[in-house]
């Protein structure tokens, strides 16, 4: 298989990722072939994958892949060119999953798993051809949010992923060992931490340290990471300059950052701040939001597909 070649998608699990990968399969063509154990699974795939056409056809991507839906895993894997699966993140379930999987497919198949935060190799153990799994991570919402991180074993198989990800205007990126939460979670989870801690310290409202993240560098790190950032915040110096310069105030900033606890007063200051800054929008109202502003975003970046 070459990503040329894939015709059909296995979708295994269809919950919020599972259905958004679904929908992004289809709008580029993609037949997909859906599973999930849960009676309501259909009916809330079909209204994502409604939902969600419309997004896509703005971003260009206007395909009309066929859906079929089965409660049979192996009539969802028959003549699959590549699974991606969805499970729930739990250990023992996917380890029993994958391993199923594996000897339902052909050797040659990719399997991709979407894990936030499991590390693939104790999760492949059980199967037969675990140099054809690998961790496919993408971001919420898949079919809007480009980023795809690829953790696997063999390298030739890897690229194949890649460079099929690719085909469907994502971004891969690889990395070059396990890590529990790959890249983005780390980075994402290291970032709340501290708005976290700032909740629990009385700092700020949890409004105000949103505003502070999305009206500041929020709107650099959509155009660039980190890392360039501060290469730019060195002037024309670059990042040796910050270094220099900067570099121990960065420090003193580090040894400061705090180490909250969930305890019950934290998590009440958390859910009465995010439901003050909600205000009467519902999540679905919210997600609205969010999904039409991904939309502009990524037409004014150019990274529509």
């Amino acid at each position: 298989m070459n990503q040329n070649h894939v015709r059909t998608v296995a979708v295994v699990g269809c919950g919020t990722v599972g259905a958004s990968w679904a929908a992004l399969f289809l709008a580029h063509g993609l037949d997909v072939q859906a599973t999930d154990p849960s009676p309501a699974a259909e009916e809330r795939l079909n209204r994502f994958v409604e939902r969600a056409r419309p997004q896509l056809a703005e971003l260009g991507a206007t395909g009309q892949g066929r859906l079929q839906f089965t409660p049979v895993l192996a009539d969802a894997l028959a003549g699959a060119d590549l699974v991606q699966e969805n499970s729930p993140e739990n250990e023992d379930l996917k380890r029993r999953l994958l391993a199923e999987i594996d000897g339902l497919v052909p050797p040659d198949t990719i399997v991709a798993g979407s894990t936030s935060s499991l590390l693939r190799s104790r999760l492949v153990v059980d199967c037969r051809h675990p140099h054809r799994h690998i961790s496919a991570h993408p971001f919420n919402p898949p079919h809007l949010v480009p980023l795809v991180e690829i953790v696997g074993e063999d390298d030739a198989v890897v690229a194949r992923a890649a460079a099929f990800y690719r085909s469907l205007g994502r971004r891969p990126v690889l990395l070059r060992k396990e890590m529990a939460g790959h890249i983005a979670n780390r980075l994402a989870s290291a970032l709340w931490r501290e708005a976290v801690y700032l909740v629990e310290q009385g700092v700020a409202s949890v409004a105000d340290i949103d505003a502070a993240m999305t009206h500041g560098p929020g709107l650099r790190w959509a155009i660039m990471g980190p890392h360039m950032t501060y290469h730019l915040g060195g002037g024309e110096g670059g990042i040796e300059h910050y270094l220099a310069h900067l570099g121990p105030s960065q420090a003193r900033r580090w040894a400061s950052l705090g180490t909250p606890v969930f305890d019950e007063r934290t998590h009440r200051a958390l859910i009465d701040g995010v439901h003050d800054e909600a205000g009467t929008r519902s999540v679905a109202e919210l997600e609205a939001e969010r999904d039409r502003a991904l939309i502009g975003m990524l037409r004014l970046l150019g990274r529509d597909g």
